[in-house]
C-alpha cells in the first residue's frame, strides 16, 4: 500500500531542520521501503502493509531519535489521497488555485463540539470546509496574510497545511509508485 506522510512544522523559519536525504535514510533504517521525499517541507511517500497507527508511531519515534525533537506525522493512503483531492469543494481548475487552495491534514477528525464552538468566520474571499480529517481552505491573495489558519487552531488539533500544487504533485508521485509496484 502506498502511503503519503506529511510532517508538521519542519524546516520553517530555521526551526526543526531536517535534510530530506537524512530523513529518507532514517526512515529506511526504521524499515520503511521505497521511501521518497518531495521538497523540504516534509513530504514523504513510501510503501507498507502496516497500519496507519503503527507507521505514525514508528515515524514519530524515528524522527525524535534521529533529529532530537518531536514532529507530528499525518498519514494517508494513496486511496485516501485520491478522495481528498476529489472532495475539494473549491475551484481547483483556476490557474491561481495552486497557491490559493490549501488542504490541512489532521491526525484525527475534530469533535463536533469543537467545530460548533468555533466563532463564525465571515470573509468575502477566504473560506474553509471541514471534512473528517481534512480542512480545505480558499485564500485571497496570500495565505501568509490570512488569519484563517489561526482561527482554526482553536480546534486544538495537530494539523499541517499544503497548497494545491503540492497536494497534486504528491498524488502524481504516489500514482507513479503504484504503477511501478
Amino acid at each position: 500500500m502506498i502511503y503519503i506522510a506529511l510532517l508538521r512544522g519542519i524546516n520553517v523559519g530555521g526551526h526543526k531542520k531536517i535534510k530530506m536525504s537524512e530523513l529518507k535514510e532514517s526512515l529506511e533504517q526504521a524499515g520503511l521501503v521505497r521511501v521518497q521525499t518531495y521538497i523540504q517541507s516534509g513530504n514523504v511517500l513510501f510503501d507498507s502493509e502496516e497500519t496507519e497507527e503503527a507507521l505514525q508511531a514508528r515515524m514519530e519515534q524515528t524522527i525524535r531519535e534521529a533529529f532530537g525533537f518531536d514532529v507530528s506525522v499525518m498519514l494517508r493512503t494513496l486511496e485516501e489521497w485520491r478522495g481528498i483531492l476529489a472532495r475539494c469543494p473549491f475551484d481547483t481548475e483556476n490557474e491561481l488555485a495552486g497557491k490559493r487552495v490549501h488542504v490541512a491534514l489532521l491526525t484525527a477528525a475534530p469533535a463536533a463540539s469543537a467545530i460548533e464552538a468555533l466563532p463564525p468566520w465571515t470573509h468575502p474571499v477566504e473560506k474553509f470546509h471541514i471534512n473528517g480529517r481534512e480542512i480545505y481552505f480558499q485564500f485571497g491573495e496570500q495565505m501568509q496574510d490570512s488569519k484563517l489558519p489561526n482561527h482554526l487552531m482553536k480546534l486544538k488539533q495537530p494539523m499541517t497545511l499544503r497548497n494545491w500544487n503540492t497536494m497534486s504533485k504528491l498524488a502524481q508521485l504516489a500514482e507513479g509508485m503504484q504503477v511501478k509496484h
